[in-house]
């Protein structure tokens, strides 16, 4: 370990810097944990939000069936590790699906 303080990121402002170099080692301890926690919670977040929009398909298909509006979407939803299309689209305040049918393997 050397005996010099380590050099802080570029990218960390100089009023964080500051405040930590003011601080016990406790404190950062403390500090280091919460930070560690709070990236993986965001990165967590960021993968869920990530994946919501694969889950969305892009293209639409001409053949609608009788009680499904046209700007309805496609979506796949996994229920008891099987995937199924469904259609899907706002009323209102309400969410509305209609079964497609299987998504088929693609094996």
């Amino acid at each position: 370990m050397s005996y010099e303080p380590p050099t802080p990121p570029a990218e960390l402002p100089t009023d964080i810097v500051d405040t930590l170099n003011g601080s016990s080692p406790e404190l950062l301890r403390h500090v280091a944990s919460y930070t560690e926690d709070l990236a993986e919670y965001r990165e967590r977040a960021a993968r869920l939000a990530e994946k919501e929009g694969e889950d969305e398909i892009e293209e639409r298909p001409d053949d609608l069936p009788d009680g499904v509006p046209s700007k309805a979407t496609i979506t796949i939803k996994e229920i008891n590790d099987n995937r199924y299309y469904y259609w899907q689209w706002r009323d209102g305040e309400k969410i509305r699906s209609q079964y497609k049918g299987p998504v088929e393997s693609e094996n």
